[in-house]
């Protein structure tokens, strides 16, 4: 909003657009020097003009017009009246079309997510994908999209020929029901080892996950229930992470669509054969071959993923596809993508890999074949029992406190992930994610549970009645309880005439770096979605959570004189709206007490 005015006051006086202006201009390095600035540099050429000149020209202009604006050398800067703004901008803050963007303008986005392989356990390396994806999902929603997630699981391959072999060599029925998917690790990493000195293990595998093409019985029967006991083990996780999916669907549901892919791949002249393999040639791309059916005649990766884009798009109405995918596979989208417009499908240029950076455990990189698997189910369960652990130490007579530490070890470890840009490796860390100081999620979530304390004591309701009605994990304290008269009386004049009741002071520094901090949060939004990157809401929460800290320690709050209390208690209602609602679009819960 203040960037907008600003946009509205400056583009008649220079010959640009308000959008034009609106690009152009800068939050100070200072907030000493005002609340917005505009360079002049841009302007030169066309005013035939140094920018220094400009630029008082400018300032001269909008004081003139009653706006307390100073030159910087090429730069203007403008300082807008706290005591007429503040009103609109919390007023604007409490609108419900507040931060909802319309950059989709109802386009079908498909997120290809999480996508965990069958057999194998749910590990921490699983977690980046899932939680991304997730994010994206809700952050694409905000923003005017119609958003698809899709689980593609990873339930078919050579990879179930290798398990299949290995249960035939090793395994028993006994161990595989009592633990199905340790026991099926064990037996998948035994394999592997088995292999290095045996080389027919290989081509036993790729035997059974042809005849696994073919239809065998003994072969379906076993994949069967691998994906069985594997997808009750991936919804306890999913559950416990507050993720959904519209569709479920593994490799397996393409296999007869694979057929018409390679037909049309054949009819279009763009399968060649390569040493008994067919191949589509991507030499002008200055890329290696792509694989379309191997020298056994059983499919590939890439085979699968032409026929998923095509589906999604024809079937599903899919306007952009996005692969929520780890970094190392970005060849293998290049090639399928490059395939895909050769094949004469324009919307090809809407598919999009979305990658990350690894995830290594304390130093430790993850590796399924070699069973360096760390469960992602042990971490969580780590994470809440630490979480507990710090409950108990600091507030042990707090109510319901299982549901706290779920909420607070579960979000720590969605969090940690998210608050680093995506493309970064990270080298995950219990003790740092659990942590209440610092940019974590504990820390985001306790400064939310400090403004609920605020506002209780701000409307003189003891601990126990606001127990009463209120649940830890649900609703916003500001909301469930009833505000004693006076604070009710305060708040209708504040809505209705804030500007004639506001003291002159009551606006003082922090609370005005806070109040335009939740204001900017469109832009904060807008920048998450056309980067795909959740990493800009994580520190957004951690820059309003750092900036209401600030303000708590400078400025009165619920002890404020009349003029002020009203004012500065809207404020801080409204900030925990909008770390509650930022932290949902991360997938955080964030309980009103800790």
């Amino acid at each position: 909003m203040l960037m907008k005015q600003a946009a509205v006051q400056i583009a008649p006086l220079t010959g640009l657009t308000e959008e034009e202006v609106l690009k152009l201009l800068e939050i100070p390095p200072q907030e000493q020097m005002g609340d917005a600035a505009f360079p002049c540099f841009t302007l030169a050429k066309s005013l035939k003009k140094a920018p220094v000149v400009i630029a008082g020209e400018i300032a001269a202009a909008l004081q003139a017009a009653g706006t307390d604006a100073a030159a910087a050398g090429p730069y203007v800067n403008i300082r807008f009246d706290r005591k007429v703004l503040a009103p609109e901008l919390l007023q604007e803050l409490g609108s419900e079309t507040f931060g909802k963007l319309q950059l989709g303008q109802g386009a079908r986005v498909l997120i290809d997510m999480s996508s965990p392989n069958i057999a194998k356990p749910f590990g921490i390396g699983h977690l980046r994908s899932t939680v991304i994806g997730a994010a994206l999902y809700r952050l694409y929603q905000e923003a005017g999209y119609t958003s698809i997630s899709v689980n593609h699981l990873g339930d078919w391959g050579t990879q179930f020929g290798k398990q299949i072999t290995a249960y035939k060599r090793w395994g028993n029925e006994e161990a595989l029901q009592a633990d199905p998917i340790r026991n099926s690790l064990e037996l998948y990493v035994r394999f592997h080892d088995e292999a290095e000195q045996d080389p027919t293990l290989e081509t036993e595998a790729r035997e059974w996950f042809r005849k696994l093409e073919q239809g065998d019985d003994e072969a379906q029967r076993l994949w069967a229930f691998f994906v069985k006991v594997s997808m009750q083990e991936f919804n306890r996780m999913y559950e416990r992470l507050n993720v959904d999916f519209d569709y479920t669907l593994g490799e397996s549901f393409y296999n007869d669509k694979m057929g018409a892919v390679v037909e049309e791949l054949q009819d279009k002249g763009l399968l060649e054969e390569s040493d008994g393999a067919l191949v589509v040639r991507l030499d002008e791309e200055n890329m290696p071959p792509c694989l379309i059916i191997k020298k056994d005649g059983t499919t590939i990766y890439p085979t699968r993923d032409l026929a998923t884009a095509i589906y999604r798009r024809n079937i599903m109405q899919a306007d952009r596809l996005l692969y929520v995918v780890g970094g190392e596979q970005k060849l293998h989208f290049r090639q399928v993508f490059t395939v895909l417009s050769k094949m004469g499908y324009e919307w090809a240029d809407n598919c999009e890999h979305i990658p990350f950076g690894l995830m290594r455990f304390e130093g430790r990189k993850m590796s399924t074949r070699r069973g360096k698997v760390v469960f992602l189910q042990e971490v969580l369960d780590e994470a809440v029992a630490r979480a507990q652990q710090i409950i108990q130490d600091k507030n042990p007579n707090l109510e319901q406190s299982e549901q706290v530490a779920e909420a607070v070890g579960v979000g720590a470890i969605i969090f940690g992930d998210l608050r680093s840009n995506r493309m970064n490796d990270i080298d995950f860390s219990l003790d740092d994610a659990v942590s209440f100081e610092g940019e974590t999620g504990p820390y985001v979530q306790y400064t939310y549970a400090r403004i609920q304390s605020v506002l209780a004591k701000a409307a003189n309701v003891s601990r126990d009645e606001r127990e009463k009605v209120t649940d830890p994990l649900k609703g916003s304290a500001a909301e469930n309880i009833e505000v004693n008269a006076e604070l009710e009386a305060e708040g209708s004049h504040l809505d209705r005439h804030l500007r004639d009741h506001l003291a002159a002071d009551a606006v003082g520094d922090t609370s005005w770096a806070l109040l335009k901090l939740l204001a900017e949060y469109p832009s904060y939004l807008e920048k998450a979605v056309l980067r795909s990157e959740p990493s800009v809401i994580a520190k957004y929460t951690i820059d309003v959570a750092q900036a209401f800290n600030r303000f708590y320690h400078a400025e009165r709050i619920a002890d404020a004189p009349p003029g002020t209390k009203a004012f500065r208690v809207k404020l801080a209602a409204r900030t925990a709206e909008r770390l509650a609602y930022s932290l949902s679009l991360l997938g955080v819960q964030a309980p009103e007490r800790m």
